[in-house]
């Protein structure tokens, strides 16, 4: 029978025949009923979130899952090309594969990737990356407006908004998620 011992974020489950990453879980109760495990995780093959009860889970069958470290070497098309680390094997992923993280790689940076049965399934971006500015606008100054910001490419080639005092070469920190700038890096 599943428990909320056995639950972790990050784990690897499958349930019907998918595979999901535990995103987060929590407990709700409501008067005298048993506590419900409400349970949120992200297919791993096509990034959905769902969310479950841990009684709609049923048995939870925990799946090996390892962390591997690969360096960014080139693009080929529509795809990248990872080396490991550890191993030195090349795998080849298309951008599809990729999805959320295409904005953010450069090349000969290391990034962190899940590897399931052999199987890499999905990088894993930290929240905030420093990347550096290769293209924007000369640096002017907005006459004390702080919300005033300007177009910028990164070194991975997404385009960011910026403050007017960033110059080219500048690294600055960018939310993951959101794609947003945070603040420059000193």
């Amino acid at each position: 029978m599943s428990s909320v011992e056995q639950l972790s974020r990050g784990m690897v489950i499958r349930h019907e025949g998918h595979l999901y990453a535990v995103v987060e879980f929590g407990t709700s109760q409501s008067g005298k009923q048993k506590p419900t495990v409400h349970v949120k995780l992200r297919d791993l093959k096509s990034g959905h979130a769902a969310e479950r009860t841990l009684d709609q889970l049923g048995k939870i069958e925990e799946v090996e899952s390892e962390v591997r470290h690969m360096q960014y070497l080139y693009a080929s098309g529509n795809e990248r090309v990872f080396m490991d680390t550890e191993s030195f094997e090349q795998f080849t992923l298309g951008k599809d594969f990729l999805a959320e993280a295409m904005g953010f790689l450069v090349e000969e940076e290391t990034y962190r990737f899940l590897v399931v049965e052999g199987h890499v399934l999905s990088a894993q971006l930290p929240d905030i990356l420093i990347l550096e500015v290769k293209e924007t606008a000369p640096v002017s100054h907005g006459g004390g407006l702080s919300t005033v910001t300007k177009e910028a490419t990164l070194a991975s080639g997404l385009l960011i908004h910026v403050p007017l005092f960033i110059k080219i070469g500048d690294k600055v920190r960018v939310n993951t998620s959101t794609r947003q700038y945070i603040g420059k890096e000193h």
